[in-house]
């Protein structure tokens, strides 16, 4: 699977859009704000700067890639207005904001938000807060993505968990999984998976996120920070409920599709998430071995399947809400692998799984938000 290739949000404000439907990714920002606001303080506290560089990894495209954005501005005029002072000797200070994600991103969208964006800041912070340039740089941010030494703060929200590829232990064709498939009948990790399986997957997290970090050490500058949050899980077990449930009900329900014989077995044995949900002892790990930065702060919250909004006592609506809050951010890469023909009903399964499911467990996500500071 080219993940950089293939991997983007739905797209649009229909039903089946990340615009509609991506509560949980909001909630998980919403949580990480107080900790963004005081990684933004630090930067000013210790820093006089001009132009202040700003990137937002993995913005996608909605309701929440704006918001960053505007707690970053927010803490600086907060900042600004509470000294009486700007924070440079000129009149006004430059801040130059980047969007990134991957290739296939809905960048067009992004771009016809900002006209009202810019309105409501000149009207919230009056002119004299200084000039914001926002532009999108795409690309894949396990590399290189800005000039050295760039920038001041860098926010990542929601997308740290996926991986730049499937653990290439795991890439199997459907011809060489019919015989050799390690995760077989699963599309993550789950409490039957191998050991192999296990450690593959942990693997290639452990270098991704090794080269996201050495790729920022290249571009921010000392003292700079980063505040990431990301899904992930609350003990050392990677085969918990918490972190793996959502994607063991996943592959119940395409197994359920063999059964009808609408797909194949070995398409499925085939398929593997390139995702991983990490704990906070993994995250320290790397940070401290890749050497660039050093760990501030990490919190763990706990985020509802629906983000709060309406699991009740209908466990088909919950079901079918959180089947959809699955659907716009997996379905590229199911599409991709099994054809756009049974996504409807594959979706539909699902969603009666995890109304099920729901109705036994209140299985809920852990974010995991860390805050890190460049060395000088």
């Amino acid at each position: 699977m080219e993940v950089n290739q293939i991997l983007h949000m739905n797209k649009g404000d229909g039903e089946t859009s990340y615009a509609q439907n991506s509560q949980v990714q909001g909630k998980i920002l919403s949580v990480a704000k107080p900790i963004i606001h005081e990684a933004v303080l630090e930067i000013l506290s210790s820093n006089n700067i001009e132009s202040m560089g700003i990137a937002d990894l993995g913005c996608s495209s909605g309701p929440n890639t704006l918001p960053p954005i505007s707690y970053i501005v927010d803490a600086i005029h907060a900042k600004r207005s509470g000294l009486g002072l700007q924070l440079s000797p000129s009149s006004t200070t430059e801040f130059r904001v980047y969007l990134n994600d991957l290739f296939s991103n809905d960048f067009n969208v992004i771009f016809m938000t900002l006209p009202a964006f810019y309105n409501n800041l000149k009207q919230e912070k009056g002119p004299e807060f200084g000039s914001v340039f926002v532009s999108a740089v795409p690309g894949s941010f396990h590399g290189r993505l800005f000039p050295a030494k760039t920038l001041h703060f860098v926010h990542s929200s929601c997308s740290i968990h996926w991986l730049s590829r499937v653990p290439p232990a795991l890439s199997n064709t459907p011809e060489e999984a019919a015989g050799s498939a390690l995760n077989k009948g699963k599309i993550y990790i789950s409490k039957t998976s191998p050991q192999c399986v296990l450690d593959a997957y942990s693997l290639q997290f452990h270098e991704d996120f090794s080269s996201f970090l050495k790729s920022r050490a290249e571009e921010v500058v000392g003292g700079g920070r980063m505040v990431l949050s990301l899904i992930g899980r609350p003990s050392s077990d990677p085969t918990t409920r918490e972190s793996c449930d959502q994607w063991e009900l996943l592959a119940h329900a395409l197994m359920t599709l063999v059964s009808e014989g609408l797909i194949e077995e070995e398409k499925v044995d085939a398929f593997n998430i390139p995702y991983y949900a990490p704990c906070a002892e993994e995250l320290k790990l790397v940070v401290q071995k890749e050497g660039s930065f050093v760990m501030d702060c990490v919190e763990a919250f706990e985020i509802d399947w629906d983000a709060g909004g309406s699991l009740s006592d209908d466990m088909v609506a919950s079901g079918q809400q959180v089947a959809k809050s699955i659907r716009v951010v997996a379905e590229s890469m199911l599409e991709s692998h099994f054809g756009k023909d049974i996504m409807d009903h594959l979706f539909r399964k699902y969603a009666e799984l995890l109304g099920d499911h729901l109705s036994k467990f209140r299985t809920k996500y852990t974010s995991l938000v860390i805050s890190v500071i460049r060395k000088q």
